[in-house]
């Protein structure tokens, strides 16, 4: 059971550790918040951009989760409107049963994109991979990028850190029990994030550069 100092001088002492380890807490949100600042947009106003970048979200039975599926759903928007030119569909394919970036292509597809104009990052395991793998593997220097709204300053942060000018697309959804855990989620990863952008490790899978995104873009004039 834990006890509190018996002295006055304990217990201020105790007092200054706990505010002194909140205040460390809220660093890696703040540094996020402060980052992303001025960054965000809408489909409506963000800057024309020849790249989206959709982060994957998970699939159900095959198909892009709801989550995914607004996200795809704001890229689509973008590309019928003009602002963007490419979109990099980034995600989990680490195993054969499970591929987001074909099953993003094919709704995307569906929805009025160009096959030619999606490129496909398949090692997009975590954000910081993503936002590395978009600048060194596919040689992307400014992109929009689109995810939910409790997501999308980290990744508009790990995206600037890892080089790439970046505006974000907070795609809005109801507050259910999936949208809570995902916020809260945020809370920790910021933590992980905030490493990430320190250290700058390689990304889980690296490999060689493609040409995939100058190719798309040649197709898209």
């Amino acid at each position: 059971m834990l006890r509190l100092p018996r002295t006055r001088t304990g217990r201020r002492r105790a007092v200054q550790v706990a505010m002194g380890l909140c205040v460390l807490a809220l660093l890696p949100s703040t540094w996020m918040f402060t980052t992303a600042d001025g960054r965000l947009r809408t489909t409506a106003d963000v800057p024309r951009t020849q790249v989206a970048m959709v982060f994957g979200a998970g699939l159900w039975q095959g198909e892009p989760s709801p989550y995914l599926a607004r996200r795809l759903d704001a890229a689509a928007e973008l590309y019928r409107s003009g602002r963007i030119e490419v979109v990099l569909v980034t995600g989990d394919n680490s195993r054969e049963e499970y591929d987001e970036p074909d099953a993003m292509r094919a709704y995307l597809t569906d929805h009025g994109v160009p096959d030619r104009h999606i490129v496909s990052d398949y090692a997009g395991f975590d954000t910081w991979d993503s936002c590395v793998r978009a600048k060194k593997i596919f040689g992307v220097d400014r992109a929009v990028l689109i995810s939910q709204g409790f997501h999308i300053r980290r990744a508009v942060a790990l995206c600037q850190e890892a080089g790439v000018t970046s505006y974000g697309v907070g795609v809005q959804d109801k507050h259910d029990e999936t949208w809570y855990y995902g916020a809260t989620r945020e809370l920790f990863a910021a933590g992980k994030a905030s490493l990430d952008a320190l250290f700058e490790p390689d990304p889980r899978f690296l490999g060689p550069e493609e040409p995939g995104v100058a190719r798309a873009l040649a197709s898209a004039r």
